[in-house]
């Protein structure tokens, strides 16, 4: 069978080869866009539903798998920072508390459509500005949801995580490959 990853992450793809050695990538570039009155925990399952289908919509045969990763500091969603000052003000924000980090996952193919939602908690230590500024400075902020990477420079930041750690890099491996295991003999 083919896979079809709907993502350019090196992290997602990373993670993925430890239990599909053989997809290829293609990024499902679509707006992201919410729906009003959408509940904001949902939108990570929301957007990767989106991808998949948008990247199966032209692959139909393969089995598209979409995914999306948001930080929340209680229902407030913290995507990536549009510069240096927002990442700033996140990491301001997740100073010395806890957040939760929920990935969506998403799975496409011949039109049917399952989907999951993964969460872990991630407890920062209280941060000084010099902290934040010397973070800030590996510029490892730019392309992460909450304005760090646990799996680099972030680590340093971070006190105690409950739940999958993989999850918090991007894609839960554990879970999504128990879930592709059950969509496949249900639905392939």
């Amino acid at each position: 069978m083919k896979y079809i990853l709907a993502s350019n992450s090196p992290r997602r793809q990373e993670l993925l080869k430890f239990i599909l050695p053989n997809f290829e990538c293609l990024p499902a570039d679509i707006e992201e866009i919410l729906p009003k009155g959408i509940d904001p925990l949902f939108a990570p399952e929301f957007l990767a539903v989106q991808k998949a289908m948008h990247i199966s919509a032209s692959h139909p045969d393969a089995l598209t798998i979409g995914s999306d990763t948001a930080v929340f500091l209680g229902d407030i969603m913290l995507g990536k920072p549009k510069d240096r000052e927002d990442a700033k003000i996140m990491l301001k924000l997740l100073s010395g508390n806890t957040h939760k980090v929920i990935t969506g996952c998403s799975f496409c193919k011949n039109g049917k459509t399952y989907s999951f939602s993964e969460t872990s908690l991630v407890e920062f230590y209280p941060l000084s500005d010099t902290e934040i500024e010397e973070y800030l400075a590996t510029n490892e902020y730019t392309d992460k949801a909450g304005a760090y990477g646990i799996q680099g420079f972030g680590s340093a930041l971070v006190k105690r995580i409950d739940g999958d750690f993989f999850n918090i890099v991007g894609l839960p491996v554990a879970r999504l490959k128990r879930e592709l295991k059950k969509f496949c003999e249900t639905v392939v």
